[in-house]
């Protein structure tokens, strides 16, 4: 199966949501008119696009109807498909900054969204492109955390630098530095606590690790990503907030869409608050890991190029 056709399964629940809807709505109107648009709003925003992000696209998709002149449904949706392509790709971009020896991926995130398993799974991708990889175990404080790590280590078939339980998270990352830099790594993926319940700590503990990367490895790229279960839809959205006040967040891993219809919270994410997804997981094998690709992401729910009109709307 090559990569799009994975994607395309992955969110077909994600697209059953939002784009046979929107066919449903199309079917059920005439004209163009602001009923019309009220139906489409109501579709977005049940499909977990947010109630801001939803008003702002059908905001431009209601100027782009009146300035091109739409008048079927094909136009209409390819409107749509180029509307959520600009969202996904404006501002913060989606690739991983990869530069230094070591480059840095720090990675955080609650109990349950899948943070060792995404941990696992890229560190895999990476070894399967030939980089050499490092994990760095400071999750310190989340019991088993560490066993967890170990076992996706070995899956991945890649390395763990690690201390005893409850160890300072810190001292964990200037083992592991050092290991990096004598090893010539490519890539150190360290694994951080994610706790929700004290920002104050989560933060202090979060400035003692910066500290000590930019001191150690000042010519590194560092990426900081927080990953989320799209399961979850709004709930997702609160916890990007939340740890945006904590870290300094560079993107998203997004987990478990390929089981959930709320896919959708990737455009709320990006358009509120300019957090970019870099990772997306589509399943619960090894390599169902993808970076994110926001046209092909966009292309997997609307799809007006494979399909037919479903009726002529006139003004």
């Amino acid at each position: 199966m090559g990569l799009f056709d994975k994607l395309k399964k992955s969110l077909a629940k994600t697209k059953e949501s939002i784009n046979e809807k929107f066919n449903t709505v199309l079917k059920t109107f005439k004209k163009i008119d602001d009923d019309l648009f009220d139906e489409l709003e109501e579709v977005l925003i049940t499909s977990d696009l947010g109630v801001n992000t939803s008003m702002d696209i059908i905001e431009k998709l209601r100027q782009a109807a009146k300035e091109k002149k739409l008048r079927d449904s094909y136009e209409l949706k390819s409107e749509l498909n180029k509307i959520m392509s600009d969202i996904l790709t404006e501002g913060s971009g989606s690739k991983i900054e990869l530069q230094g020896t070591p480059a840095v991926i720090m990675v955080i995130g609650v109990n349950g969204v899948g943070k060792t398993t995404s941990i696992g799974k890229i560190a895999n991708m990476y070894r399967n492109q030939g980089k050499s990889v490092l994990i760095a175990a400071a999750d310190t404080f989340r019991a088993a955390a560490i066993e967890q790590l170990e076992v996706w280590s070995e899956r991945a078939g890649v390395d763990i630098i690690k201390q005893q339980e409850v160890s300072d998270p810190a001292a964990v990352i200037y083992d592991a530095v050092n290991a990096a830099k004598s090893r010539n790594i490519d890539i150190l993926l360290c694994d951080t606590a994610g706790r929700l319940h004290n920002k104050k700590n989560l933060m202090e503990e979060l400035k003692k690790i910066y500290k000590i990367l930019n001191r150690e490895l000042p010519n590194s790229s560092k990426e900081v990503l927080l990953v989320l279960d799209a399961t979850t839809g709004q709930n997702a959205v609160q916890q990007a907030i939340q740890f945006k006040e904590a870290a300094d967040i560079t993107g998203i891993i997004l987990t478990k869409l390929d089981g959930t219809a709320k896919g959708g919270i990737v455009l709320a994410i990006k358009n509120d608050y300019d957090i970019p997804v870099k990772f997306i997981g589509v399943g619960e094998k090894i390599d169902d890991i993808e970076p994110f690709d926001p046209v092909e992401f966009v292309n997997a729910i609307i799809d007006p190029e494979n399909e037919e009109p479903v009726e002529e709307i006139v003004k």
